[in-house]
């Protein structure tokens, strides 16, 4: 016979997946002492259900936030087709926003929010810029979430002379306007034509962990991209850091004939 904590669970369980309002993503769920007085059990045996649900992947649970219900379908984190040209040269939809239309979710202005800091650049990104240490870029992190729950971190690192004046340095919440950073860098001169992105699987650090919200065990995939204008500028190199179970790679592209066309292909 199941012990009176894994019913509970199963009962919560069966509460979230079949699409309940009450449990719907998002939705915090009853305080501990509720179900108490509820007559659904102990404190502990309410614990103990919480506990298993987080397991399961169907909640998560941080100090000041309670317990809430996961989103459960994932986020396509689109590849090359985010950044096409016609979403931010010609129109207003940024990256990040480009992934939300295409899994058919909403965003709303206040779900970007960022800190813009002129200081000594890390490693990585005055590599990625080819200068030498102690060089001071802008650094632009954003935390994105989507309605309460964080998805993901993006921090990119800029040249003063290309941004300074532009509203790549404005920390107010939201995109750097209509078409966001890459449209500014347009605006400023810079056209993007080249990009690369490299992925990496890792665990999250504890200040990671604490802002995007993780369960105790979920990695995260960390995002390195450089940006380059076609005479190899580099005008961005970005930093992203996703919830592993928040998002859905999703990568289409024409396959290249290196040996026809004599370029080399990376």
């Amino acid at each position: 016979m199941a012990p009176k904590w894994r019913k509970l669970a199963d009962r919560l369980a069966d509460r979230i997946r079949s699409g309940d309002p009450m449990y719907a993503p998002g939705r915090q769920l009853p305080h501990i002492r509720e179900l108490v007085e509820a007559g659904e059990g102990s404190k502990s045996t309410v614990h103990a259900a919480y506990k298993a649900l987080e397991a399961e992947g169907l909640v998560t649970s941080s100090r000041g936030h309670g317990t809430v219900v996961r989103q459960q379908a994932a986020l396509k984190r689109l590849g090359i087709g985010r950044y096409d040209k016609a979403k931010w040269r010609d129109g207003d939809e940024v990256a990040f926003v480009a992934d939300r239309v295409a899994s058919g979710r909403t965003y709303r202005r206040g779900e970007q929010t960022q800190s813009v800091t002129l200081g000594e650049a890390p490693p990585e990104a005055l590599a990625a810029y080819g200068l030498p240490t102690g060089t001071e870029l802008y650094a632009r992190a954003r935390l994105v979430k989507e309605g309460e729950q964080p998805t993901h971190t993006l921090t990119s690192y800029y040249r003063p002379e290309h941004v300074d004046g532009t509203p790549l340095v404005d920390p107010t919440p939201g995109p750097a306007g209509r078409g966001g950073g890459f449209r500014v860098l347009l605006d400023a001169g810079y056209e993007i034509d080249q990009m690369k992105e490299e992925l990496l699987a890792r665990a999250p650090t504890r200040e990671e962990a604490k802002l995007l919200r993780l369960p105790v065990g979920e990695p995260v995939v960390e995002l390195r991209r450089t940006t380059r204008t076609a005479d190899g500028t580099v005008v961005e190199f970005a930093v992203g850091v996703h919830a592993a179970s928040r998002f859905a790679w999703e990568y289409s592209f024409r396959i290249p004939d290196s040996a026809r066309d004599g370029r080399d292909v990376q």
